[in-house]
């Protein structure tokens, strides 16, 4: 009797990413495999694996990062099964924690991926991934916008120039501009560092402005639906829609608001172990810019929501940072029941 094979053989690819070589670890499910290295390009490993495992199912995973999701798009091509994984969900045994070299980590990741226990991240579309960019620009930006405010004020302190009071503020007018503008120093080298500094705040500004119109722009014409509902939410203005839509993908992804809210780092964190049982605050582990963009929404949100505004003061009392983290998650409840019924919010009235 002549015995088929009935399922073809598998083969399970850890890579180790980085800018000018990729450590490969292969491993098949009959065999622990071996380590090598490769040049980065995808094309490279599809000859590889041609030629010396041509009849294999091939998966291949590796860790999120500096290189994005080129590869992964490469490899799905393929006819292959790609994980893209977060690195703090490789499992590392004692004394793996401290050793660390990319043959370990290629040999890891093919462990986990043999074993079943890797979880591949959601890989955004190019629209949203193109999208998510222009969105960091303009909090990259804003630093940079944070950043020279302080160094002109820094040049003036130094010299002992005051301030006016009515200038003296976050907000930059035209007038303190202008104020600036006519500052004289006893010497030029010190009028010349401060028109320097001015020239670079001015085109930060206008690079600011004109990013911020065209993320509002872009995310209105492609993801306009979505962004309609978000925006009907107090507290949620064109900038956080734009940032949720491109940093979250579609939330519709989201089972449930646990989901989302672990996801987005508004979850508590609970320590237990016998009897002893206390609650951690908010999880270490955070999309950090998301959920800070949130805490300000929340702000805004009990300032124009009687619904909301009941809730914070129902805790008041307690300690501010933990009420407007609490009214927070209320508000990411919200948006997610929003996005998933279709209905744009309204304004609750309080009897």
């Amino acid at each position: 009797m002549e015995t088929q094979q009935t399922a073809s053989s598998k083969l399970f690819i850890g890579i180790d990413i980085h800018k000018r070589s990729w450590k490969i670890h292969c491993a098949t499910d009959l065999f622990s495999g071996k380590t090598f290295s490769m040049p980065p390009r995808p094309e490279v490993l599809k000859d590889y694996v041609a030629k010396h495992y041509s009849d294999y199912e091939v998966t291949t995973a590796y860790e999120a990062g500096c290189c994005g999701y080129h590869a992964h798009r490469c490899f799905e091509s393929y006819g292959w099964s790609s994980l893209v994984v977060n690195p703090a969900d490789i499992f590392r045994k004692g004394k793996e924690r401290f050793t660390k070299t990319d043959r370990i980590d290629a040999q890891l990741i093919a462990r986990e991926l043999k074993d079943g226990s890797l979880t591949s991240i959601c890989v955004p579309d190019k629209c949203r991934e193109q999208l998510r960019s222009l969105f960091r620009r303009r909090n990259d930006l804003v630093k940079d916008m944070r950043q020279i405010k302080s160094y002109i004020k820094m040049q003036l302190l130094y010299y002992g120039i005051e301030i006016p009071p009515e200038y003296d503020n976050d907000h930059w007018s035209h007038n303190f501009r202008y104020w600036l503008d006519d500052l004289k120093f006893e010497y030029d080298t010190g009028t010349e560092v401060l028109r320097s500094h001015m020239r670079s705040f001015r085109f930060i500004d206008q690079e600011f402005r004109d990013v911020s119109t065209l993320l509002r722009r872009h995310t209105k014409t492609h993801f306009k639906h979505d962004y309609m509902l978000l925006r009907s939410i107090p507290g949620i203005g064109s900038i956080v829609a734009s940032g949720l839509l491109s940093e979250l993908g579609d939330l519709r992804r989201f089972k449930s608001i646990k989901h989302l809210a672990g996801y987005v780092g508004l979850a508590p964190g609970i320590y237990q172990s016998g009897d002893t049982l206390r609650h951690t605050g908010v999880s270490m582990r955070a999309h950090r810019l998301i959920r800070s963009y949130f805490i300000e929404a929340s702000w805004q949100a009990i300032r124009t929501d009687p619904v909301m505004q009941e809730y914070y003061r129902k805790h008041q009392g307690k300690n501010v940072k933990s009420i407007i983290v609490k009214v927070a998650r209320k508000l990411l409840s919200r948006t997610l029941a929003v996005i998933k019924t279709g209905i744009p919010y309204e304004i609750g009235i309080i009897e």
